[in-house]
């Protein structure tokens, strides 16, 4: 009997199920944290930051949006590196990257819910709020956690109240002179250059990550050919709308001064808009946001590490799983420790800025794999297919991102790759030197 008889995973997922499950993964802890720092570096032109980073996340999208049609797989971008090069190192080294990614993304968003907790318990130190939550997420993690579908909708309509409330305070505080104050806004915005905007595009590129982990849930997707382009593009452009609606209210209410400021900018912003709402129930929204990021960057980078092990990769004390939960916790426990050590060292900007250029090298391989994979074929698909010119110009795009995030990220991520290269000879090493023909 050769018909491989493994259960296969059930498809239960909709368009618009998977449309909320891509929309929740967006949304979250980018916007709530980092429309200060964006502000910070692009000044009134953090409207056009924001648009750039969108742009570059959208060339991005429509490549996903072909592959994850053509591959309806759960491996995600090893996958289609591995269908374009057949190579496993190169498979191997990128699934490295989105690991380290998933952990920086975690110290970042713990990073935010220490400020948003200060702005709730101002007692309280951001630093003790930081390493609270992650050691809360950690005891999540150690009992297990099963997700649905019921559960996400409902964390992402929380999150997306909160931005809709800056949106609606903002606009009625600024009420008949709206137009005046947006018009400043963009004249401002004029006097900005480039290298802020690219900076601050660099940065919120943050914010928009998310839609790329669609494509691991392709497997439980009903007709995923048609639907996962489509719920890639629908996610991206809710997200982007609402993105650019609050970046815009919360740079013509505050100063751009004021936002970089802030340890919780969208507080911030709602405290100078209304006294309708109170700042601990929106604190409380902000933190919740930011705590379900946090939670699914967790379970991420425990699992991967936990795979890896088990796939010699990394040294096999890391596949360990406790006897009654059920639940690597050797995995759970390094992950703790490095988002610890990199939350408590290092600043949002820098946390940010790392995670979104190892995300940008993961985007440009994917784009690069679909150049490869059209070259190697010319067999038209039925499924959705990405202008020619797009993989091209959004491979061109990340690289120029590149060098406009922190000077500090480059050498972070340079060490990643090391590290990733050493891995790779290690699990080699590792393989038998010989095989019976």
């Amino acid at each position: 009997m050769t018909a491989d008889t493994r259960p296969e995973l059930r498809r239960t997922l909709g368009l618009w199920a998977l449309v909320f499950y891509g929309v929740g993964d967006i949304l979250g802890a980018g916007i709530y944290a980092l429309v200060g720092q964006v502000a910070a570096v692009a000044g009134p032109a953090s409207w056009a930051a924001f648009a750039v980073a969108l742009g570059v996340a959208s060339l991005t999208a429509l490549t996903y949006a072909e592959l994850g049609g053509r591959f309806p797989k759960s491996a995600g971008e090893s996958f289609f590196v591995r269908q374009a090069f057949g190579k496993s190192w190169l498979a191997l080294l990128v699934g490295w990257v989105v690991l380290c990614s998933g952990v920086l993304s975690l110290a970042t968003v713990s990073v935010a819910f220490g400020g948003y907790m200060s702005g709730l318990v101002p007692a309280l130190p951001s630093q003790a709020a930081t390493a609270g939550v992650l050691l809360l997420l950690a005891a999540i993690n150690f009992r297990g956690m099963r997700e649905s579908s019921t559960a996400n909708v409902i964390a992402t309509m929380v999150e997306l109240t909160g931005l809709l409330i800056v949106i609606v305070a903002g606009a009625l505080f600024l009420g008949d002179s709206s137009a005046h104050a947006l018009e400043a806004t963009f004249q401002a915005s004029t006097s900005v250059g480039w290298t802020g905007i690219a900076q601050g595009a660099a940065l919120g590129f943050f914010a928009f990550i998310g839609f790329e982990d669609m494509v691991n849930v392709a497997e439980e997707v009903k007709d995923p050919e048609r639907n996962m382009p489509k719920a890639i593009l629908i996610a991206l452009g809710v997200t982007g709308i609402v993105y650019m609606a609050v970046v815009i209210i919360a740079t013509t209410v505050l100063s751009p001064e004021v936002l970089g400021a802030s340890e919780a900018p969208l507080l911030s912003v709602v405290e100078r808009s209304t006294d309708r709402v109170s700042p601990r129930a929106f604190s409380l929204i902000a933190l919740f946001a930011v705590a379900n990021t946090g939670l699914l960057n967790f379970i991420m980078g425990s699992r991967l590490l936990y795979g890896m092990s088990r796939q010699g990769l990394l040294p096999s004390i890391l596949g360990r799983v406790h006897s009654t939960r059920r639940t690597p916790e050797v995995a759970i426990l390094v992950v703790l420790a490095v988002a610890m050590t990199l939350a408590l060292s290092g600043t949002l900007r820098y946390l940010a800025g790392t995670t979104s250029l190892l995300l940008l090298l993961v985007f440009l391989s994917v784009h690069v794999s679909l150049l490869a994979i059209r070259r190697a074929t010319d067999t038209p698909i039925r499924t959705f297919c990405a202008p020619r010119w797009v993989p091209l110009l959004g491979a061109l795009s990340c690289i120029a991102l590149m060098p406009f995030v922190p000077s500090d990220s480059l050498l972070t991520a340079v060490v990643i790759l090391a590290l990733g290269g050493a891995l790779i000879l290690f699990g080699r090493r590792q393989e038998p030197s010989a095989r019976p023909d």
